[in-house]
C-alpha cells in the first residue's frame, strides 16, 4: 500500500467513527494481520490524549501499538518511537493532545487528521 494512501486510510477511518489510536491500528490492518474489532478494542482507551486525559496524542499511541507488533528491525520499539516521537513534534509542533488542539492557549498546532497523517507515515517509514 502506498504510503499516502495508509494515511488517508486512516484518516477516512477517524471521520467515520473512531478515535486517532484506532484510525492509526486500522490503517495498519493488513500488516497486523488481527481482525478489526480486535484492533477497535485495543485503541478504545487512547481517544483523546490517552485516556481522555488530552494528554499523548492517541495517533501516537497506535502507531506505538503498530511498531509494538509490527517491528522486526532488531531494533527496540522504545528507541523506534523515540524517533517517531521527536519526528512527529518537529512537524506537528507537539506530542500532547491538549497543545496540538490549543486547549490553553487557543492557538491549534495541528488538526487530527494531520496528527493521523504523520503517525502512520513515520510508522510505515521505519517499518519499511
Amino acid at each position: 500500500m502506498e504510503m499516502n494512501d495508509r494515511a488517508e486510510k486512516a484518516v477516512a477511518y477517524k471521520h467515520k467513527d473512531c478515535n486517532c489510536a484506532q484510525a492509526v491500528l486500522l490503517a495498519f490492518a493488513d500488516e497486523l494481520g488481527r481482525p478489526e474489532e480486535e484492533l477497535r478494542a485495543l485503541g478504545s482507551g487512547f481517544g483523546m490524549g490517552m485516556g481522555c486525559t488530552e494528554a499523548t496524542c492517541g495517533a501516537l499511541c497506535g502507531a506505538s501499538m503498530v511498531m509494538g507488533l509490527c517491528n522486526k528491525s532488531g531494533k527496540p520499539t522504545a528507541a523506534i518511537m523515540r524517533e517517531i516521537l521527536h519526528e512527529f513534534q518537529e512537524k506537528a509542533g507537539a506530542t500532547i493532545c491538549k497543545d496540538l488542539k490549543g486547549i490553553e492557549t487557543g492557538r491549534m498546532l495541528c488538526s487530527c487528521d494531520d496528527c493521523v497523517r504523520y503517525a502512520v507515515r513515520a510508522a510505515e517509514q521505519r517499518l519499511g
